[in-house]
């Protein structure tokens, strides 16, 4: 994890102890092949146990459409999260469920050493696994291979799936942002909205705008992203690429 951080991050998440469990830093992660607890779900779930807990969220930060396989440099969000534990003087990470921090046993462990090492602690909005003894560390275990052993079976299941798409002769795979499905179910044809929503971020880009604020300027304009949320940074950087 730790590669993934700047100097003067890794120094500062080393350096003493954060601030107490009721100072809080929030994280939301929703992949693109799973949509069962959405980003509002996640956020409403987080408050509601801040309230209960008697605890101040005081910073937000997600990964929208970031699979919890992801290598670690795909998870911005999560590095600015941990990040922010020292940053705000925070004791505690919340996540809306544990499965939401990594589909990965080896990175989850990763996760939890490092945010253990900065000071602070993990817990689960909906309250599984957040004690300290060993049944509950013994609990997040089952918690961590479970998630990746759902995550094998979604990739299963999206393979077989293309594979009956092929064995009929249509397309399989995503369609990459600015191309749409042509009426034959084969082909790729320009989508005119999207290139035209290309256009503009390599625009913005050219005049020196980062992706945060292209994000930003594109729901200021009302642009629509595929799925009706606000835009990302990562999909604005995706587009860029």
């Amino acid at each position: 994890m730790a590669e993934y951080l700047n100097k003067s991050e890794c120094r500062c998440m080393r350096q003493g102890k954060t601030g107490g469990p009721d100072i809080v830093v929030a994280y939301v992660r929703v992949s693109t092949d799973e949509q069962k607890i959405g980003p509002e779900a996640q956020r409403a779930a987080i408050e509601a146990w801040a309230r209960g807990a008697g605890a101040r969220v005081v910073a937000w930060h997600e990964d929208l459409g970031v699979s919890g396989g992801s290598e670690l440099e795909e998870r911005r969000g999560l590095i600015a999260a941990m990040t922010s534990l020292r940053a705000h003087g925070a004791g505690t990470l919340v996540v809306a469920k544990r499965d939401r921090l990594a589909r990965d046993v080896a990175v989850s462990a990763l996760i939890e050493r490092a945010v253990k090492e900065s000071g602070a602690r993990i817990v689960s909005a909906d309250g599984v696994g957040n004690g300290d003894g060993a049944a509950d560390a013994f609990l997040r275990a089952i918690l961590d291979a479970a998630a990746a052993y759902e995550r094998e079976l979604i990739r299963a299941r999206t393979r077989a799936a293309m594979a009956v798409k092929r064995a009929k002769g249509e397309r399989s795979g995503k369609i990459p942002y600015g191309l749409a499905l042509a009426e034959d179910g084969r082909h790729l044809v320009e989508d005119g909205f999207e290139q035209s929503v290309i256009a503009r971020v390599k625009a913005l880009r050219a005049e020196g705008h980062a992706v945060t604020r292209i994000a930003k300027a594109l729901d200021a304009l009302g642009v629509a992203t595929r799925s009706g949320r606000p835009w990302h940074p990562q999909q604005v950087a995706r587009i860029l690429k």
